[in-house]
């Protein structure tokens, strides 16, 4: 085994971990040993790692409290390289401490716009003594909380402290910079040629059901709403979409399937390894993702997942979408459950040419969006840290 990577992650019960895992499975290939480090605020991790991949996790709490956990973590990043995912307090800020006192190369990956998730550059704090009395002192005050926005954008201020940046979208690129490492996939093991659609269909009992499927976490931005309407429109009974794992922020969940029940088959959450053959069963991939400040800033990590098992992708114009896919998937405009509706039809009606025009989308997956290309970008990036 080579030199080590330490994955500095702000929450391991957030969303940021399934990059982190993506990463440290390009950093394996890369032959270096890798081990994910972070505080976790939830109840338990946001994705199942892989099985090879060693984690170390810290229940997060508030401030005060979290200033007594800081050192803790910062022994468990002894990697000869620190690389910390997402500009912030609890990964970002916890690894340029690191590095005050080991002088490592310190690489920040960004695969989220954070501030877009409070309105983005129009969002400040009212700064008054009643205010910083309220959110510091009080039980809940806002500004004990890790995450709190002032000190997101306090981190982003420091990015250029980084001896590199990696970005996963030109919206990313145009505003702090950095090294394009897109959202690839492990195309070897999301190898459609490996499963039989067939035997998963039978497997997750889904053989009567037209499957249309989204393998991750629903949010507001992630149009999964548009979709259930579009099938209510449609009213179709064997159309149904499939989730899987849903979402560990809140209630959504619920709420979808309080209003479309009827159309919804939830998925438990699966490891990476297991996912290719959740997905086998889909006959369409989607990923409909809403006009966001969010969503603009964003690669969504279920177009690979499409992508590269060869399944019809409808999504839509929104952010890199369009260019990622490359006119190998089904676009439309975002928020139209009707534009939804009618490509879902056209596809069914067209089923030979969609499942064609998926395996086009593999092709341009291997080539630009696997780990391999993936591996080629952070090799050169590595071995330029290392020139320095």
């Amino acid at each position: 085994m080579g030199l080590k990577v330490s994955l500095v992650v702000s929450d391991l019960a957030g969303g940021g971990v399934v990059r982190a895992f993506l990463l440290g499975q390009v950093l394996k290939k890369l032959n270096y040993e890798v081990e994910v480090v972070g505080f976790n605020f939830g109840k338990e991790l946001y994705a199942i790692p892989p099985t090879s991949m060693s984690v170390f996790s810290l229940p997060g709490s508030k401030y005060p409290e979290l200033f007594k956990q800081i050192p803790l973590i910062l022994k468990k990043i002894d990697g000869d390289i620190i690389y910390a995912v997402k500009p912030k307090p609890t990964s970002f800020g916890v690894a340029l401490i690191k590095r005050l006192f080991k002088h490592r190369p310190l690489i920040l990956d960004m695969d989220d716009w954070e501030l877009s998730w409070y309105g983005g550059d129009e969002w400040k704090y009212e700064f008054s003594l009643k205010n910083l009395y309220r959110d510091i002192f009080k039980k809940d005050g806002l500004l004990k909380y890790a995450d709190h926005p002032l000190y997101i954008k306090w981190t982003e201020k420091l990015v250029f402290q980084a001896d590199a940046i990696t970005i996963d979208t030109e919206f990313l690129k145009n505003r702090f910079g950095g090294i394009y490492l897109p959202n690839g996939k492990d195309t070897e093991m999301f190898d459609p040629h490996k499963y039989n659609p067939t035997i998963s269909k039978e497997r997750y009992h889904l053989s009567e059901y037209r499957i249309l499927m989204f393998p991750g976490a629903p949010r507001p931005h992630k149009g999964v709403e548009d979709v259930l309407m579009a099938l209510e429109k449609l009213n179709q009974p064997d159309l149904r979409l499939v989730i899987v794992g849903g979402s560990p922020y809140d209630d959504y969940d619920d709420k979808l399937m309080q209003q479309w029940g009827r159309w919804i088959i939830k998925l438990p959450r699966c490891s990476v390894e297991t996912m290719p053959e959740v997905l086998a069963a889909a006959d369409i991939v989607v990923v409909p993702q809403r006009d966001s400040l969010a969503a603009r800033a964003q690669f969504p990590l279920k177009l690979t997942d499409g992508m590269a098992m060869a399944k019809p992708v409808l999504t839509t114009k929104v952010g890199d979408i369009p260019e990622i896919l490359g006119g190998t998937g089904y676009l439309v405009e975002p928020n139209s459950p009707d534009q939804i509706a009618q490509q879902i039809e056209y596809i069914f009606h067209n089923l030979s040419a969609a499942n064609e025009k998926g395996k086009q989308a593999r092709e341009r997956c291997i080539t630009y969006y696997s780990v391999d290309s993936m591996s080629a970008v952070l090799s050169n990036l590595i071995a330029s840290l290392q020139l320095k």
